[in-house]
């Protein structure tokens, strides 16, 4: 992980954020890795999750529970139709069936629709959740939703293998930015979470580009990182 403070930044707050990165990777060496890529049970914002060990893992890494907490930024009811695209473990998904009763989760990757499934049982809500493969919403129906939550692959490159999709793609946001508005209901918004460590502005220009209203949600600096969750509605609204 890069650092993301600028070279004209302070020293002192250059120095601050090296320290906090190399804290960071030393913890996970030492107290989390042996949960990375492997099968565990975790609990996350109140939620039990197995999490198989080709798919990404949010109780190391916090932007799936950030995420989960942004739903309290937009409305939700009960007959909302919500998507979350890149489910993973399915957090977003089940803590979105919390409120509404028309939950539609999505993963490119076949591991993690199966833990999703699982994870849907678990947690008592799969008579509301529609699970499946699809890249993005290519395997999707017609259907406009109210809310969409995406937890994006935040660097570029090809991903090496099925957990790798979580972190890399060449053009996933752009093509999520593109298709977006034909997706959303006239009211409906999109919540996306992103890194400072990654193509930031290149990510919002796309969303602008398509013709897309961002806002700011939530922002959280963890001094080397300024993770911020925006939310993404048509410029028609």
């Amino acid at each position: 992980m890069t650092n993301s403070l600028s070279p004209q930044a302070p020293l002192w707050q250059r120095l601050r954020a090296r320290l906090w990165q190399q804290w960071r990777h030393w913890r996970f060496r030492l107290l989390q890795k042996q949960r990375y890529a492997a099968l565990s049970l975790e609990n996350v914002h109140g939620f039990d999750l197995v999490v198989l060990p080709e798919v990404y893992n949010p109780g190391l890494f916090e932007t799936g529970a950030l995420l989960v907490d942004a739903l309290t930024a937009v409305e939700l009811g009960p007959s909302s139709n919500v998507l979350d695209i890149g489910t993973g473990t399915g957090l977003g998904a089940i803590a979105a069936a919390q409120i509404s009763q028309h939950i539609t989760a999505a993963d490119i990757n076949p591991h993690a629709v199966r833990c999703a499934k699982i994870n849907a049982l678990l947690n008592q809500v799969d008579d509301r959740m529609t699970i499946l493969e699809s890249d993005l919403f290519a395997g999707l129906d017609d259907t406009r939703y109210d809310l969409v939550l995406f937890n994006p692959p935040f660097f570029r490159g090809m991903p090496a293998d099925w957990l790798d999709h979580a972190w890399r793609s060449n053009d996933v946001v752009e093509r999520f930015a593109q298709a977006l508005p034909h997706h959303l209901t006239s009211i409906g918004c999109a919540l996306v979470i992103l890194s400072s460590n990654a193509d930031e502005n290149g990510f919002l220009e796309s969303f602008r580009e398509s013709g897309l209203n961002v806002s700011i949600v939530q922002r959280h600096d963890h001094i080397n990182e300024i993770i911020t969750i925006y939310k993404l509605e048509s410029a028609a609204q």
